[in-house]
């Protein structure tokens, strides 16, 4: 009988499983071939440690394999391995495989499982692939009803974060300083300094600060530290689709007190929190399929005050803009302009307002200096009323005159201290929020001028836009900032 080439995939699962090591398996598939005239080559046999089998994509020595095998000269026309389950244990995967395989003339064959030629043999393999993708089901439910138990009761089971080792003589995570002070450094610059995470990871990065892993920072980064409740001495778990990395719906979170120390109290995170929604003005009611710029409806008409459209789309992108009203017959002047000339236009904008420091702003919201302002002027209203008290405590005979101008000095003196003290705070609460507001302009700067997604340049420009104004006849372009204050400070 001829000899046949065949090769071997070797694979052991990343659970806990009764199953052959690599070694073993490669050493029964050896022998198999000995037994049944089969050649196999060392470049043909395929080995992946520790991967789950639920999804062949994610298996590269496996697609790999498939590559060879579906070529017309395939180098062999066997796969062998040890069990069914270790070619897949996805059912349907595994016969689009095996049917892809079987058009190309190789067959998949299991040393420890022989089937018989016919019908019946097929009925049998699909019932042991069929009990391979139910073990598996079950399996990976007890293991998450374990790991979900585990995290309930509050046990360490994901990587620990920027600013904690794990001590292996307790179990319980500790506060490693060199980060922990990276960590202060972030919460510093974001709350204190007003500056963005693309920001502040830029910053760390140039004074040579590094991830856990060694590697530079990015503005996710940032965001993941910053929303970490880890840091508040809780544990989150079952954050996210570990297939796709997506992150699922928050009422699947699991959050439990955590054994180890807090490094920020939970006022200082809920206000991490509330600081990051009023940066991140979200572009709302449109998701990313229908937005077809990142300028869409910001950018405004200065005679009907109507948000300039996109027209003639290119490769996803308007060629140019004009007054929605003005293409309903509604404003009577033009204000075409072709997309780059406006995206020039935004840019020289915030690139002006950087390189000037001049730049004009309303407030969004209030934060404690506002909220001592508001302090001081109920103090005013306060002096005004014990001014006409004293006033008409003299006008009845009650005061003297000597006892009215005696009063009426006192709250002069505290009038003119109240006011001293609303013009100083305005006047350094104003610097502060400009240089601020200027630090946030350089960030999106960076972001609207890089290779960011229309999505994050939307909302990145809406972080600091209200909105724009075009006026085409004067060849202008305004720009109107806003400024969203924090409600307290590190």
């Amino acid at each position: 009988m001829l000899s046949k080439n065949a090769c071997a995939y070797i694979r052991v699962s990343t659970d806990k499983q009764e199953e052959l090591s690599p070694d073993a398996q490669k050493r029964l598939i050896l022998e198999y071939c000995k037994k049944n005239n089969l050649t196999i080559m060392s470049e043909h046999i395929f080995v992946e440690n520790g991967i789950s089998g639920k999804k062949a994509d994610k298996r590269p020595q496996f697609q790999r394999m498939i590559a060879l095998a579906k070529q017309k000269e395939h180098p062999f026309d066997v796969i062998l391995v040890w069990k069914f389950s270790r070619f897949a244990r996805n059912q349907e995967e595994s016969i689009v495989y095996k049917a892809m395989l079987q058009r190309a003339g190789v067959e998949v064959v299991s040393i420890s499982e022989p089937i018989i030629d016919g019908p019946f043999g097929s009925l049998i393999e699909r019932i042991i692939e069929w009990m391979d993708e139910y073990y598996s089901i079950r399996l990976s439910g007890e293991v998450m009803r374990g790991m979900t138990e585990k995290a309930m009761r509050g046990g360490y089971q994901s990587t620990l974060p920027l600013g904690y080792h794990m001590n292996p003589d307790t179990g319980v995570p500790e506060i490693y300083e060199p980060e922990a002070a990276i960590y202060r450094i972030i919460l510093d610059r974001y709350l204190n300094a007003g500056m963005s995470p693309l920001a502040i990871a830029r910053e760390l990065n140039a004074a040579g600060y590094r991830t856990r892993r060694g590697a530079p920072f990015e503005r996710r980064t940032i965001i993941y530290i910053l929303e970490n409740p880890f840091y508040t001495g809780m544990i989150r778990w079952n954050r996210q689709n570990h297939s796709d990395h997506t992150i699922k719906d928050r009422s699947e979170w699991i959050l439990a007190k955590g054994a180890h120390a807090p490094l920020i109290d939970k006022d200082t995170y809920d206000h991490i929190q509330a600081v990051t929604a009023l940066r991140s003005r979200s572009y709302k009611a449109r998701g990313t399929s229908s937005i077809k710029h990142w300028l869409s409806g910001i950018v405004k008409c200065s005679d009907c005050g109507k948000s300039l459209v996109g027209n003639a789309l290119y490769n996803g992108v308007p060629s140019s803009w004009q007054c929605s009203d003005y293409n309903k017959g509604r404003c009577s002047h033009s204000h075409f302009i072709k997309n780059t000339a406006l995206e020039q236009a935004v840019f020289n904008a915030l690139e002006h307002a950087i390189i000037s420091g001049d730049i004009s702003y309303t407030l969004k919201s209030t934060d404690s200096s506002s909220e001592l302002a508001s302090d001081l002027d109920r103090m005013l209203s306060r002096i005004d009323d014990k001014e006409r008290r004293i006033k008409q405590a003299y006008r009845d005979g009650i005061d003297s005159i000597e006892e009215y101008r005696e009063n009426k000095e006192i709250l002069t003196k505290e009038r003119q201290d109240i006011l001293s003290r609303l013009a100083a705070l305005s006047e350094r609460s104003s610097e502060d929020d400009k240089k601020k507001l200027l630090a946030e302009v350089q960030s999106v700067y960076d972001i609207v001028t890089g290779n960011a997604d229309k999505l994050t340049k939307a909302n990145a420009i809406r972080s600091i836009v209200d909105h724009c104004v075009y006026d085409k006849a004067n060849d202008s372009f305004d720009i109107f900032f806003f400024f969203s204050k924090c409600s307290k400070p590190l």
